[in-house]
């Protein structure tokens, strides 16, 4: 299974960013992926307003993804938020084409390091899975990846590969801390995690400020923990052939989730 990382730096304009996903989808496309990953946040940065820009999921942002997707025959998954009953929003996967149209709404918000994701942000309950070419995929975003139970949950569902979108903030230690995590979670839930962050501002001369705006370093971790592909800060495009036939070769040398006594 080819797949994409798109690792993008978003700005406040959504219909700018929607113009990112159609160039970087086209050439992800023309790569051979069947797979297209954004980051989270993806149709508008944060550390501004996010509830003026929140849409539903048939609301335009979602139907021009939906048609990137189509166009270019592959599976787009990105980053977005849509409205909530309460005054908040959701951040929300969209996942799109190649048969799937279905979203992930993010369950662990980022009420941390000084940020509180939760006061504009409403959290979501289930964990998704969608099927592209007899793969089965998770789906999780950003704070998720220090949560091994729902990597856990995902492999449980089937998932041998877990696309993780993320806007990762900024830190002393913070790059070592989302490898470090990225590597644990494949291992914990022996599944391929497919980590595709915001690039970082910084690189571009722009500062993040308080928000998680990114820090680039979009991975990819195998079953056993070894980051198989990766990039820099810079805005860029990973295409990766991911080798999920593995995936059952290393749940019967490495059997952690037919050992759990917990959980």
């Amino acid at each position: 299974m080819r797949v994409a990382l798109a690792q993008i730096l978003a700005t406040d304009d959504p219909a700018a960013n929607l113009e990112l996903v159609a160039d970087h989808t086209a050439l992800a496309a023309q790569q051979g992926a069947s797979v297209v990953v954004f980051p989270e946040a993806t149709m508008c940065r944060f550390g501004v307003s996010l509830k003026p820009v929140a849409e539903p999921l048939d609301g335009p942002w979602a139907s021009e993804v939906r048609a990137i997707a189509e166009r270019n025959g592959v599976l787009v998954v990105a980053g977005m938020f849509t409205p909530t009953d309460d005054g908040r929003v959701t951040n929300t996967l969209i996942a799109t084409g190649r048969g799937v149209d279905t979203s992930y709404d993010k369950i662990h918000l980022y009420d941390a390091f000084g940020f509180a994701e939760s006061d504009t942000v409403a959290p979501g309950s289930e964990p998704v899975v969608v099927e592209v070419d007899g793969e089965t995929l998770g789906l999780a975003v950003c704070y998720d990846i220090r949560f091994p139970e729902l990597f856990r949950a995902l492999a449980d569902r089937g998932a041998s590969t877990v696309l993780l979108p993320a806007s990762w903030g900024a830190g002393p230690g913070k790059i070592e801390q989302w490898e470090l995590l990225v590597r644990a979670r494949a291992v914990d839930s022996t599944t391929y995690v497919l980590a595709c962050d915001q690039a970082d501002p910084l690189a571009r001369g722009i500062d993040p400020g308080k928000a998680p705006r990114g820090v680039g370093h979009s991975l990819v971790a195998s079953p056993f923990g070894v980051v198989e592909e990766s990039l820099a800060d810079d805005p860029g495009l990973l295409v990766v052939d991911v080798d999920t036939a593995s995936v059952e070769k290393a749940r019967s040398v490495l059997p952690v989730l037919a050992n759990r006594r917990m959980g």
